[in-house]
């Protein structure tokens, strides 16, 4: 039976391409990012002289995480069938109230989000997609998410490019594991073998097994105990993301390695003018060996001093290259306009403020979408969508939101460029009342359900309406309480005519026997 080490030095092979291609195109952007085999924490990466492509990858990673997880709105939709909401409630105007709660079930996962690292890893993980081309996502039970880089995981896909099996490799420190697995790993702690500086290996293997993900470790060749488990396909805590797709590849490709060979001629040309430039800054006086002027008195001479000799033994010796860096430097500047244009840094849609509208978001959606071609739409339905789908399973099992029914309710979440939000539904809602009120107000108030009206705006703008908007019996009674003051009011001043009259009739009497 094959290991989990053999499958993984097995599929290795197939990566070693496509890794080779991210660590050249690491090295031209952000070279800590894919650094070569055997690097640690104390190597040195040499820095390119041109800093447009980690600016580039930086503002369009920027960009996206900004489109994906946007930190004002839901980037996602809960919705339910009209049939099938008809079905569940027997009645047609309970729409208002199922979209409350589902309003409120997704300002609970992006509270989630925002108190946990998922943002900031995303921002990692977009990087990588960016230069490298694929990443491996991990969100555990306990929150959060783990980013694993290209070089620390394989994988296997279908023609159709869905995952059928991924393995992660991981060094672990010995002094990290528990008892039972030290001596798994024939480890004494004990002996002074070098215990305790020599870090371990642990694979993870995930494979598709029906429906079902089916996930295994093993360490130094054995298989660590209790850790088989099954996950659902859908809600699998493994996410493998791939920034483009090429059938019959299991790996993609990055964004940077289209426009390598701009990002090397870039180099090459940046380098030779800063390598030019400085020759050309460096100036030598040349003294005449049998003149009157002596080298040594003109070198300790200072500024002003004055000193016998004669101007004609010095000489000024200096590179004359303006021209050919002239060439040089327009050819630069055309490269760094393509990759500018290329890496979207001329874009001026996100205003510098601290909270961006939803409509900015939409528009630089739709920017991202023309400019890159699809990889917009690729992420919303590679990421947003299992990510959702996965912090919706945890937040159930914590009990932090509702499970919803299956087979009564099936939510669709929706991604992309129609559902950043649910600010599509209030702009939708404006049309349809600026069409209405041509009807006359008397029509429209006749006609429309105000109250089911002003619960749908407050949910297309994402506010809470438990308890903001009085219902029905609320109205009435209020109504019922109005009438009756006003009633009271009418009946005041007849009260107490009677009254007047009742007790000048009582006075009446006795004025008549003083008499």
């Amino acid at each position: 039976m094959t290991s989990i080490h053999q499958r993984y030095e097995k599929l290795e092979t197939e990566r070693t391409p496509f890794l080779t291609r991210a660590r050249e195109c690491s090295k031209l952007t952000l070279p800590t990012l894919v650094p070569d085999a055997g690097h640690s924490s104390s190597s040195t990466f040499d820095t390119p002289f041109q800093g447009i492509g980690a600016r580039g990858v930086n503002n369009l990673a920027s960009k996206l995480l900004l489109a994906l997880v946007p930190p004002n709105s839901p980037f996602f939709r809960l919705t339910v069938d009209d049939f099938k909401l008809q079905e569940l409630t027997q009645q047609e105007g309970a729409r208002a109230e199922v979209e409350e709660a589902l309003s409120s079930i997704e300002r609970a996962v992006m509270s989630e989000i925002e108190s946990s690292s998922v943002r900031i890893a995303t921002f990692e993980a977009l990087k990588h997609l960016l230069v490298a081309g694929n990443v491996l996502l991990y969100l555990p039970e306990q929150g959060g998410m783990r980013v694993f880089h290209m070089d620390r995981y394989v994988i296997k896909r279908d023609p159709m490019g869905n995952a059928l099996e991924m393995i992660t490799k991981e060094d672990i420190s010995p002094e990290t594991l528990t008892p039972e697995l030290q001596m798994l790993c024939d480890m004494d702690p004990d002996k002074d073998d070098g215990y305790g500086h020599e870090s371990v290996q642990l694979y993870t293997r995930v494979i598709r097994d029906g429906k079902n993900w089916k996930v295994s470790q093993e360490l130094k060749g054995k298989e660590v105990p209790n850790s088989e488990g099954t996950y659902p396909l859908e809600k699998t805590p493994w996410i493998p993301l791939r920034l483009s797709r090429i059938d019959g590849e299991s790996w993609g490709r990055g964004y940077v390695e289209e426009y390598l060979g701009d990002l090397k001629s870039l180099e090459t040309l940046t380098q030779a003018i800063v390598e030019g430039s400085a020759a050309s800054a460096k100036v030598l006086f040349l003294v005449r060996p049998n003149g009157t002027t002596r080298a040594r008195v003109l070198a300790e001479a200072p500024n002003g001093a004055i000193r016998e000799g004669d101007a004609a033994d010095v000489s000024t010796l200096q590179v004359q290259k303006q021209g050919d860096f002239q060439i040089a430097f327009q050819t630069a500047q055309e490269i760094k306009e393509r990759l500018a244009y290329a890496f979207l840094m001329n874009s001026s849609v996100q205003r510098n403020a601290e909270r961006v509208t939803a409509e900015e978001i939409r528009y630089m959606a739709g920017e991202l979408e023309d400019a890159l071609g699809g990889i917009y739409s690729i992420l919303s339905q590679e990421f947003q969508l299992p990510l959702v789908n996965r912090l919706l399973l945890q937040m159930q099992k914590q009990r932090k939101v509702p499970a919803l029914p299956k087979g009564i309710v099936q939510p669709t979440i929706t991604t992309g460029l129609e559902a950043l939000g649910r600010g599509h539904d209030l702009n939708k809602l404006a049309a349809m009342l600026e069409q209405l009120s041509q009807l006359g107000p008397e029509t429209l108030m006749k006609h429309m359900n105000i109250g089911d009206y002003i619960s749908r705006v407050g949910t297309s703008l994402g506010i809470d309406m438990k308890g903001l908007i009085k219902t029905e019996e609320e109205m009435n009674q209020e109504m019922q309480q109005a009438q009756m003051q006003q009633t009271g009011q009418q009946l005041a001043p007849q009260a107490f005519d009677a009254v007047k009259e009742q007790m000048m009739a009582q006075q009446q009497p006795q004025g008549n026997e003083e008499q």
